[in-house]
């Protein structure tokens, strides 16, 4: 992108509802030039956000002025990110939960895509479960990673714009992937759209009325610059309702993950991971996380928003 080209958008609707009603939510905190590395899954600047604004309708939370999809789109192109496969195992297990729970729902598998799909763990562990699977990625090296380790053939681009069959699929997976993007409701338009009809769409994303984001206030986890929305159970209604779902299943979510990749989350247990024989013990030990903060939600496609 040249330095000609935008980068940032004053936005005069809500994202979620498309409402007018628009106030001032808090001051930003992160003042820096944004890059790949400050918007990759593992990136640590935790507290840190743009300027937020909410919608006096639905109660939505985001950026404003926002990241443009094309700038962000040029940014996650090049992203690596290497330590996030690393915790490939942590993270098979908070998928794994999301499939049993999908096949609940959906007992005959067929065919699953999924959003984000980073290196596609996800993915493969759909496969050996017995679906069909499919995704995009943005990141070319990610994209890369997925052929290379799990023989995916990822489409490398973005939802919004890819070029992608209608009503293909029994399922479509969206973890931790809306808040990334500053055009929430034509992201679930396109999953209505790929969607067979009374497709799944399963959903995860921070919720940001939780106890845990209130308590935690600025130091929460999920504040971070690669987040530009910020849901809670009445926006994310009304971006529902507006895409065209119907949900028909709410958890929070838990998150698994070593006690390694927890460590070096925070810089004074860094050097800890530093000494050989204590940094391989910490990466057997499995810690899961039932903070309370984030939705996990199963929607069916109920028809045009």
């Amino acid at each position: 992108m040249s330095d000609g080209e935008e980068r940032f958008r004053t936005l005069k609707a809500c994202p979620a509802c498309d409402g007018t009603s628009l106030r001032e939510y808090q001051k930003g905190t992160y003042t820096g030039r944004l890059t790949q590395d400050q918007i990759k899954i593992t990136d640590r600047q935790y507290g840190q956000t743009w300027n937020l604004s909410v919608c006096g309708g639905c109660g939505h939370i985001f950026a404003n002025p926002c990241p443009t999809p094309d700038y962000l789109a040029s940014l996650y192109g090049r992203v690596e990110d290497p330590l996030y496969e690393e915790e490939a195992l942590g993270r098979a297990k908070n998928f794994l939960r999301i499939l049993r729970r999908l096949e609940q729902i959906l007992p005959q598998k067929g065919t699953l895509f999924d959003v984000g799909a980073a290196t596609g763990i996800l993915l493969d562990l759909a496969r050996r479960r017995g679906w069909e699977p499919a995704g995009i990625e943005p990141s070319s090296w990610a994209v890369k990673v997925a052929a290379e380790k799990y023989r995916l053939g990822l489409v490398e681009g973005h939802l919004e714009t890819a070029p992608l069959p209608e009503g293909r699929y029994e399922a479509v997976t969206m973890v931790d992937f809306i808040e990334h993007t500053p055009v929430p409701f034509e992201a679930l338009r396109k999953a209505s759209a790929i969607l067979k009809p009374a497709g799944v769409l399963v959903l995860v994303t921070p919720d940001i009325r939780s106890r845990t984001a209130r308590l935690a206030g600025r130091r929460w986890w999920h504040l971070r610059p690669a987040h530009v929305a910020f849901f809670s159970r009445r926006s994310l209604d009304a971006l529902f309702r507006r895409a065209g779902f119907r949900v028909i299943s709410e958890r929070r979510y838990a998150w698994s993950f070593s006690a390694h990749y927890l460590f070096s989350r925070k810089r004074p247990f860094r050097s800890v991971l530093k000494i050989g024989f204590l940094a391989s013990l910490l990466k057997k030990i499995p810690v899961k996380l039932a903070l309370g903060d984030s939705f996990e939600v199963y929607a069916v496609k109920d028809g045009p928003g």
